[in-house]
């Protein structure tokens, strides 16, 4: 979900968990991906077939493929969170993520916002 579609739907901070939520659901398949490789070895050393084996070696190259992907989509949306995150405070009463959204570009990521609680505009690019 896109930064300025999160702050007007949900608010920052809830937009901000459900980021760490869904990029630590990609951690959880990453590990779980992890598992399928090591399981597919294992059942690689009990077979006597070539049939066998290719089967549980494409099975490997599946989960390796899949890990990959979840643990690079796993980086980019902490990586994406955390840049919000750190731009969300304000500078002049130092309150976090109490802000509304004013206005957003067009993809979304560039976010011009205002402090709930002294009205103090700045912009949040991720």
């Amino acid at each position: 979900m896109k930064l300025a579609e999160g702050i007007r739907r949900h608010g920052f901070r809830k937009w901000y968990e459900r980021q760490l939520l869904r990029s630590h659901g990609h951690l959880v398949l990453t590990f779980l991906c992890l598992i399928g490789v090591f399981a597919s070895m294992e059942a690689m050393r009990g077979t006597l077939g070539w049939a066998e084996r290719t089967e549980e070696l494409l099975s490997a190259l599946l989960c390796t493929g899949a890990g990959v992907w979840a643990l690079r989509r796993y980086l980019a949306l902490l990586h994406h969170a955390e840049l919000a995150a750190h731009q969300a405070e304000c500078t002049q009463c130092k309150a976090y993520g109490r802000l509304d959204l004013v206005q957003s570009d067009a993809s979304g990521d560039r976010v011009s916002v205002r402090c709930r609680g002294c009205g103090h505009g700045w912009r949040i690019e991720t």
